[in-house]
């Protein structure tokens, strides 16, 4: 029954054409032109920017923010410091003794960016740099729906790889460049999010890149962007027959372009292996990886795993809208781009899957669909979770019963901690790593796979792709996705949206009492958790039938279809919320009754599993 109901969260519905209904909605953009310069041999570059930004907004700018995300990986840095104070600092960004290895760099070692010239329309502005974050006074104010030009010219230098980028990582990768130039702050409805780098989330400005690297010509780059010169360069870019044109010097330049996107990562090595793998109907997915025999094998196996999981999110969320994917060894993990990842690469192979999956996930929630991160992770990760949790046990065969059992189980243990804090504090605000990451990750994924319990699992997928098709390349926020799910399902959710992101409610319903009436059976149930929600009731008899009883939760204003069709259900009365017990009786009596549980799905997180069943004796 179990196996039935989640199964049919892989039914492939029909997109809906439908645009969003958001009047009103603006969302700034911005195009770069940037050429770089690196020298590998010291790690440092130099580059310039040629940014058109669009005030799209109503407002008159008067002041705009740029990231500056090298900067974070300096002793005495935000990061820094925050790394030394948090109570359990992350394993990747410390040594065995727990210490900081941002504090330990060297002048040659630490991460910088400087802006050495700016100006604004020719006319140079004023500018400080604040940490990881440059403030810039306009010469001139910038006027609702009109461009600006910056020009700008910068230098970096590319820090030992601690955290996502950075240099000469564990496994050998020369260059792991994200978060690697002056990026233009997000500007929306709630104004700037200019926030400091401290190691968590980001959100970014949708626009076009222009982008130039030269580079010593025996490195491989693989990234965001469709290269430009494929016949200049080579590398395994070219076209199958063609020659390619042979360069003088020492040294390639790359030119990529990548449409709409907010951000842009490149990887380079001179040990990449590059291997073109086409998806029919699909994108070209591209693969770089170091030249070691002990990751080929896996490599090439991983390469028709990522062609499943391209199919697979394609289906059941969105058409992937670009015409490329490229899976890049390096940083410290896994982390998502625009158009692209960066995973570690010496993995077992299961491993390798698990986060190529996650990853490539993120190009829907993310880098598709582009929420404030910083402020809703849990939009992000936690849907990332869920869709990808899916897709493991189809494309892997791993047969799971609960695919989500993961995620309820950690969401148990936080609550159990008592450390949990609410899923709407920002990213950068969490006490602690661990429940940050369990908040984001594992509840973020439960606010889908419980909604739908709430909703039904047909109208939990046509969410899914409505709010794909309405939202894709917008910033959505986290009512966006409730009022989704609220038009496809006809039932109200803010009740839903708000105990579960809002606040640290649990939920816990318990068989209270279940007494014999003649020839009938009371069941008496409790709500002892403060977060309401409808009950689905199982009730299993001694002749061996079943059946289901419903109690809507009566703010929801409707109830979801029978998620158990091959079973009679019975919709009981409303349950009011402010009621903490409710009753009702069947037509058999109890002598017949041999067992009752609630909520036989297990999609409900219910904190206590204990008081969730009756058992006659």
């Amino acid at each position: 029954m179990l196996q039935k109901l989640l199964n049919c969260v892989f039914i492939c519905l029909g997109l809906f054409s439908l645009q969003a209904q958001t009047p009103g909605y603006w969302q700034q953009h911005v195009d770069y032109t940037m050429n770089i310069d690196m020298d590998v041999k010291t790690y440092r570059y130099t580059g310039t920017q040629k940014l058109v930004y669009t005030n799209n907004s109503p407002d008159v700018l008067n002041r705009v923010y740029y990231h500056l995300y090298f900067n974070a990986f300096q002793p005495g840095s935000e990061m820094d410091i925050r790394l030394q104070n948090i109570k359990d600092p992350d394993g990747r960004m410390t040594t065995t003794d727990k210490k900081s290895r941002i504090a330990s760099l060297s002048e040659d070692e630490i991460g910088f960016l400087k802006v050495t010239d700016l100006k604004q329309d020719g006319v140079a502005v004023k500018h400080t740099t604040e940490g990881t974050v440059l403030v810039v006074e306009l010469a001139t104010p910038l006027q609702p729906g009109s461009k600006t030009t910056f020009d700008m010219e910068f230098n970096g230098q590319v820090p030992l790889q601690i955290r996502r980028s950075g240099r000469n990582s564990k496994e050998g990768v020369a260059l792991s460049m994200s978060q690697w130039y002056p990026k233009l702050a997000e500007y929306d409805f709630e104004g700037w999010h200019a926030h400091p780098y401290i190691a968590r989330e980001f959100h970014g400005v949708w626009g076009d890149y222009d982008v130039k690297i030269t580079i010593d010509k025996t490195y491989t780059i693989g990234g965001t962007g469709y290269l430009q010169n494929p016949q200049e360069i080579g590398h395994g870019y070219e076209a199958p027959g063609i020659k390619v044109k042979k360069q003088r010097g020492k040294t390639l330049t790359w030119h990529f372009k990548a449409p709409m996107v907010h951000d842009f990562m490149w990887g380079a090595d001179p040990e990449y292996v590059h291997d073109v793998y086409p998806v029919e109907g699909g994108p070209t997915l591209h693969f770089f990886y170091k030249n070691k025999p002990e990751l080929e094998e896996k490599w090439k196996r991983l390469q028709p795993k990522t062609a499943a999981a391209m199919e697979f999110f394609s289906n059941n969320v969105g058409k992937y809208p670009y015409d490329q994917y490229s899976v890049v060894q390096g940083g410290d993990g896994g982390m998502e781009y625009a158009m692209s990842t960066l995973i570690t690469g010496e993995r077992k192979f299961g491993s390798l899957v698990g986060v190529m999956v996650h990853e490539m996930a993120h190009s829907w929630f993310q880098h598709v669909l582009a929420t404030n991160e910083s402020k809703h992770e849990w939009m992000d990760e936690g849907f990332t979770t869920f869709i990808s949790d899916l897709c493991m046990n189809q494309i892997m065969e791993q047969g799971k019963t609960n695919v989500f059992e993961g995620s309820y189980r950690n969401y148990y243990y936080l609550v159990k901690s008592g450390k949990e804090q609410p899923q709407s504090t920002h990213a950068d605000r969490y006490a602690e790593n661990m429940p940050y990451g369990i908040a984001a990750y594992s509840k973020g994924s439960i606010f889908l796979s419980q909604l739908g319990y709430v909703i039904g699992q047909d109208k939990l997928m046509q969410t899914l792709q409505k709010y794909f098709e309405d939202f894709k390349f917008k910033h959505p926020t986290p009512n966006d996705i409730k009022r989704t799910a609220e038009k496809v399902s006809g039932l109200e959710l803010d009740w839903y949206l708000t105990d579960w992101t809002q606040t640290t409610n649990t939920i816990d319903y318990g068989v209270k009492e279940v007494t014999a009436e003649g020839n009938k059976t009371k069941i008496s149930l409790e709500r002892i958790g403060l977060m309401p929600m409808p009950l689905d009731i199982l009730v299993v008899y001694k002749d061996g039938t079943q059946e289901t009883f419903y109690a809507p939760l009566r703010m929801m204003r409707g109830e979801k279809a029978n998620p158990y069709p091959s079973l009679k259900r019975t919709v009981l009365e409303d349950w009011p919320w402010t009621n903490p017990t409710y009753e009702f009786t069947i037509d058999r009596p109890l002598s017949e009754v041999k067992g009752i549980q609630l909520d036989p799905s297990a999609l409900m997180a219910d904190v206590d599993l204990n008081n969730n069943t009756f058992t006659a004796e």
